[in-house]
């Protein structure tokens, strides 16, 4: 049976695929250049740190009525960063911008990357679709409340997605001088929030969250499940390797320094939160306040005008989001058109570089489904929340249950990737933190599984507690399939899976 092996055959008329670098086509056409900074800001802005801190954190001690979850975030950075030794340590080796695609194609054999890239698909859709529901509700919400004029959400999301269609078809740095404005000011702004939360302090600075007694009780897994999805995003670092200008050491540096960043900041505002609520009041708030409580204390403590400024910048962060997520689908895209793994038209760029149908399809997909909850929504129960209890709930928690999942198939292909060539690399970097990273996510998605209905805000068990992880099981298929397909008609696609080269048919092929 044919396989990708480790270093692809240059190109050659009897050769079944092009080298990437001889005659492949790369992305970012005239070189982006991106250094780690731009990478890290790529990273940072789908993590989305001020919704993280706003939503995700005030939620997590809502639904766990826990104190832990300031701990909670530290164990899960450590938890990525285990997993990151091993992760990184193939970017050195494999330049693809199809990152789980041609790791899982390069450890575990091509048809299991090919079904991993297409989980992949659904899972960053499903993210960029769901953060639609949530940033719409949000603008159209801030709106009526300050001018009286109710415009529905999916307008706002409709007029975002033409942004976000201009920005995917130019070439990804115009993107990161973006989304690098964004996610400073959304760092001033929990900055700000931080300070003066510590600055009130009702019961006292303490280290109160992070002793141990505050986390390990009934509800650690739902902090844990919660607290992964503030991470999402934190993995694409290895799509731009194809776009960065040093990618043995852009990468690697850029995802261990974020990781680091918001493994730390997450940590820290958790904290903060905590002490400026009090201890003994921070679940009791969260739960009556939801994510308006960060908003709400701002314009307590600090005035109305400062509370406006944030959620201002709670769209924002949003819209950096989405941004980085749009990116990493239209290069998962552009990763198995070039291969053939999808139509051969998705591998192709522009004229910027950029792999513009990708983008384009992306674009259009959100449209349709946004479309659909708007007409599904019309005259709903749910009222203004309707975005956010379905399209924001359902498909972010889709999305980052694929990510999850993905992450532990990766964790083993990095195991069988240095297992035929150890390339010098040492035993915890290519054994041990892989393993260890492998069980940890897959303790997560048992966790994330038995909290399912938790997650989707259903009471019980139902149609969606299945249909959707069901998406995923469906989308892993059809990669298989069509790497089965490739394996018996197309051996000269076959034989690219994972390589980055564009498949050449030999001149026997037909035969």
């Amino acid at each position: 049976m044919a396989t990708a092996s480790a270093t692809p055959t240059p190109a050659t008329p009897t050769s079944a695929s092009a080298a990437p670098g001889e005659g492949a086509v790369r992305l970012g056409a005239g070189g982006a250049g991106l250094g780690v900074p731009a990478i890290v800001l790529m990273i940072i802005a789908a993590s989305a740190p001020l919704t993280v801190v706003a939503g995700g954190v005030t939620t997590n001690y809502a639904v766990s009525g826990l104190t832990g979850v300031p701990l909670g975030m530290l164990l899960l950075a450590g938890g990525l960063l285990v997993y990151a030794v091993g992760y990184v340590a193939m970017s050195r080796h494999i330049r693809n911008a199809g990152a789980f695609y041609a790791y899982i194609a390069r450890g575990l054999g091509p048809e299991a990357g090919v079904a991993g890239a297409w989980t992949a698909l659904v899972a960053y859709n499903a993210m960029q679709i769901g953060i639609y529901g949530m940033l719409g509700f949000t603008a159209s919400s801030f709106v009526t409340a300050k001018t009286g004029a109710e415009i529905p959400w999916w307008a706002f999301v409709l007029v975002t997605i033409a942004l976000i269609a201009v920005l995917g078809v130019n070439r990804v740095d115009v993107s990161v001088k973006v989304v690098g404005v964004l996610v400073a000011l959304e760092f001033v702004a929990v900055l700000v929030y931080d300070v003066v939360s510590l600055a009130v302090a009702p019961e006292g600075v303490s280290a109160a969250g992070f002793a141990p007694g505050d986390l390990l009780a009934p509800g650690i897994g739902v902090v844990l499940v919660m607290g992964i999805a503030a991470f999402m995003g934190f993995e694409s670092g290895a799509i731009y390797t194809e776009e960065a200008r040093d990618p043995v050491r852009t990468v690697p540096r850029a995802t261990f320094t974020a990781v680091i960043v918001i493994g730390a900041f997450y940590a820290f505002s958790a904290w903060a939160m905590l002490i400026g609520s009090g201890p003994s009041a921070t679940v009791g708030a969260a739960q009556e306040n939801g994510p308006d409580l960060l908003f709400v204390q701002l314009g307590e403590r600090v005035g109305p005008i400062v509370a406006d400024l944030a959620q201002v910048l709670f769209i924002s962060s949003l819209l950096a989001a989405l941004i980085s997520f749009h990116h990493a689908v239209a290069r998962y895209a552009f990763a198995l058109g070039r291969e053939h793994m999808l139509l051969p038209s998705f591998g192709r760029v522009n004229g910027r570089g950029a792999p513009a149908l990708g983008s384009l399809a992306q674009t259009a997909l959100a449209a349709v489904v946004v479309i659909a909850f708007a007409i599904a929504g019309a005259g709903s129960e749910l009222g203004p929340l309707y975005p956010v209890l379905t399209l924001f709930t359902w498909l972010t928690n889709l999305g980052a249950l694929g990510l999850i999942v993905l992450m532990a198939v990766v964790s083993v292909a990095v195991i069988g990737f240095f297992a035929r060539d150890r390339r010098g690399v040492g035993a915890w970097t290519r054994l041990v933190a892989p393993a260890i990273a492998a069980a940890f996510f897959a303790t997560v998605t048992v966790l994330t599984l038995a909290n399912w209905n938790l997650l989707l805000g259903e009471a019980e068990t139902g149609f969606l507690t299945f249909a959707l992880p069901g998406l995923l099981v469906v989308a892993a298929v059809v990669g298989l399939a069509i790497a089965v397909q490739a394996k018996h008609r197309r051996p000269h696609a076959f034989e690219s899976i994972g390589t980055g080269a564009v498949p050449v048919a030999r001149a026997d092929a037909a035969r």
